[in-house]
């Protein structure tokens, strides 16, 4: 597979936890980018940190890259390709994927190792 470019967000990320009951809160609606996810236990929600919301966990100072696409949902090993890399420099993510591509967050402590990290693998990052 050939290397892809990845964009860094201009954002700070926040990922929050509420109940399976919980109603989303309507700020969620208004950001300028957010990922919604519900399960049978939980709701997961990522947004820009600087909108607040109620929740019963929140995890602060992630920033994303995103691989630029579109990505063709045929296409195989993209995150594994990519979090084998950041996994061998002991970088954790949290990876989101939607229709057209694919979004991994890093806590923003370790996100010029991630930057590094991609680029020595022939990952652009623009």
């Amino acid at each position: 597979m050939s290397q892809l470019t990845l964009r860094l967000i201009n954002e700070h990320f926040a990922i929050h936890s509420l109940s399976e009951s919980a109603t989303i809160p309507g700020e969620v609606f208004s950001a300028s980018i957010f990922f919604i996810a519900k399960t049978f236990d939980e709701i997961s929600i990522v947004l820009p940190q600087s909108i607040t919301i109620a929740s019963d966990e929140v995890e602060l100072n992630w920033q994303a890259l995103e691989v630029v696409g579109p990505l063709a949902l045929t296409m195989t090993g993209i995150l594994s390709n990519i979090s084998t890399i950041l996994a061998n420099e002991k970088i954790s993510i949290f990876a989101i994927s939607t229709f057209d591509t694919d979004y991994i967050l890093v806590k923003e402590e370790f996100i010029n190792q991630a930057i590094a990290a991609l680029r020595d693998n022939q990952y652009l990052v623009i």
